[in-house]
């Protein structure tokens, strides 16, 4: 059976050179349908992803017409779906939006998760969604001037899963006890007593069993509040626009360690500033960051270079930026990724799909 680790090393053999590569993970720049079709079936364990939204306006970051959104983005999900294990998952962000001219919600979201269910063939695992209390108030028309709408703080994440049985742990990713909770533990004989419920669940003794935490919901209540951290930092030191659409670290950290082990393979297709791959070097899992523009995949390096002298941290940066010959290694000396990785790969720039990609 192979391991996770050389599962990975499959993944970034087949891939082109990355612009960037660190311990655990690649940074590589190119369409990500592209990228996927060459990477080995059953071979990753999560894609989490937060791709462009449909929104009205267009973006600097190339987000998709709402009429057309649903084709393009179902397009990436039969690729996903071939490279995942028969354990693996598919985590998708989609914030919501409004039909043109009219204070009525558009459906695109939805009708993307039951594309993805019925013609690809994925499993809703469960539906989550990411409150961000600190989003400001939109659409502005109709929340603000007209004051017919509560603001939009709330995006759908779908978790979709390739078989009835993911991967998937909640252990490890209890919450905090209630102070009630708390208090019912230090003392259950005297603040509780098992008995059944209107509602006909009965509790038993074991309720008051402390299992190191509480089960989580499935609203995620996560700030989206990232102002003075290193990257946004360095962004200014080097002189290069941040992303304008970052995720909080906190919301692809849930789903790695929810649905993934140490040393599995975690791949976003949308990386953006790479906060996913970031994320995954923390707790320790390989990842691949896939990103059509290279400019945001050159900026997304300064995640992994906060403790970094500010003239060396400039200096990488140059040789990223500016198309260093081969890839930029941010991993620690003496730190080699996996054996035969870094040899040259030639497939992807011979597919027809990306000679078509150059020719567009």
């Amino acid at each position: 059976m192979t391991t996770p680790s050389l599962a990975a090393a499959r993944v970034l053999q087949r891939l082109p050179d990355p612009l960037y590569r660190t311990r655990l993970g690649s940074a590589v720049v190119g369409d990500a349908l592209d990228l996927l079709a060459i990477v080995p079936e059953g071979s990753v364990d999560l894609v989490v992803t937060s791709p462009p939204f449909a929104l009205l306006r267009e973006k600097s970051y190339g987000n998709k017409d709402q009429a057309e959104y649903v084709e393009w983005l179902c397009r990436f999900g039969d690729e996903v779906r071939r490279v995942l294990k028969d354990t693996g998952s598919f985590v998708l962000d989609l914030g919501g939006a409004y039909q043109r001219g009219v204070p009525v919600r558009s459906l695109y979201n939805y009708r993307v998760l039951l594309r993805l269910c019925d013609e690809v063939g994925f499993f809703l695992a469960e539906e989550f969604f990411w409150h961000n209390p600190s989003k400001l108030p939109s659409p502005i028309e109709w929340v603000n001037k007209r004051k017919v709408r509560a603001k939009d703080s709330v995006d759908t994440i779908w978790w979709l899963s390739k078989t009835e049985n993911p991967k998937a742990n909640v252990r490890n990713v209890l919450v905090p006890y209630s102070e009630r909770m708390q208090t019912l533990l230090r003392n259950p004989a005297k603040f509780y007593k098992p008995k059944g419920r209107p509602s006909g669940h009965d509790i038993g003794e074991s309720f008051s069993t402390d299992n190191g935490g509480a089960i989580p919901p499935n609203l995620l209540q996560i700030a989206n509040t990232e102002s003075n951290s290193s990257y946004l930092r360095l962004c200014k030191l080097v002189g290069t626009e941040p992303h304008p659409a970052r995720y909080p670290a906190a919301l692809p950290e849930f789903f790695i360690k929810f649905l993934t082990d140490p040393a599995d393979l975690v791949v976003d297709i949308f990386a953006g500033s790479n906060t996913t791959g970031h994320a995954a070097e923390m707790l320790n899992r390989h990842w691949v960051a896939m990103e059509i523009r290279r400019d945001y995949v050159a900026a997304s390096a300064l995640r992994f270079l906060g403790d970094t002298d500010e003239r060396a941290v400039t200096a990488t940066f140059r040789r990223i930026s500016d198309g260093a010959p081969r890839a930029v290694d941010l991993s620690p000396p003496q730190t080699v990724l996996f054996e035969g990785v870094r040899e040259k790969r030639a497939t992807y720039d011979a597919s027809p799909r990306r000679a078509a990609s150059r020719a567009r």
